[in-house]
């Protein structure tokens, strides 16, 4: 069976260098160099191999930013957390910057939104999430000496950098196959692979269950006997 192309990605940008004239709730007086992508680390749901692209030895993201843009043009659905806030409009910040033409509308889902939006965990960070889901922990790492390092060309940093953002792609994707059949606006993956099935993976093993009434009339429930989602449908239609 045909599958629809998900991808799944994580970006880490390198810090502001700004001036200051003190250190405790000051204003920036100038930027001397505003931030960049220092890597990007991507799957493709159903492969089992995490790629990473990287500004290593080279001080400019150009080519990053337009291998990266040609790669969520393939895709989709893209899903990140905080992807629709930060790293997908970081990405397009990038190429409005290098001249490049727009991104394709992709389907998105922002991991984020969702935990806000179903659920009610005390912290939403990928992080607070997937530690109260027990799925998993992210990367330790020295703090803001990896992002210093990584922008001297250390090969130690880079290392940890890299380790790191798969790392933030492992989890993204734990957490994303967890919330699946939960989010009720999941893009329709069925109608994209010109199916009947469940909306969340197009499983084609679904069951009716049972009638909900609303005021504009009656829907059809539906189970997915695979992911266990639950929607419905106008009476009659599939």
């Amino acid at each position: 069976m045909k599958k629809p192309k998900i991808l799944l990605y994580d970006i880490e940008t390198s810090p502001n260098l700004a001036y200051v004239w003190g250190k405790y709730q000051q204003d920036v007086v100038a930027y001397k160099n505003e931030r960049r992508i220092l890597s990007v680390a991507y799957r493709w749901l159903g492969d089992r191999k995490i790629e990473v692209i990287s500004t290593k030895g080279v001080d400019n993201d150009y080519k990053l930013v337009s291998l990266f843009a040609t790669i969520l043009n393939e895709a989709d659905i893209c899903i990140a957390h905080n992807g629709d806030h930060f790293d997908r409009t970081i990405v397009k910040t990038r190429m409005l910057y290098h001249g490049m033409k727009p991104l394709k509308i992709n389907c998105s889902v922002d991991t984020l939104k969702v935990v806000k939006t179903y659920f009610n965990f005390n912290g939403n960070s990928l992080a607070d999430v997937c530690h109260y889901l027990k799925i998993g922990k992210k990367t330790k790492h020295p703090g803001i000496d990896m992002w210093m390092g990584c922008l001297a060309n250390d090969a130690r940093s880079w290392a940890q950098m890299v380790k790191y953002n798969k790392q933030d792609v492992v989890l993204l994707t734990k957490l994303y196959n967890r919330l699946r059949p939960w989010i009720e606006n999941h893009p329709n993956v069925a109608r994209l692979l010109g199916q009947c099935g469940c909306p969340s993976c197009a499983n084609t093993q679904t069951s009716k269950y049972g009638i909900r009434p609303t005021a504009r009339g009656l829907q059809q429930r539906w189970l997915c006997r695979s992911c266990g989602r639950h929607w419905t449908t106008p009476m009659g239609a599939k």
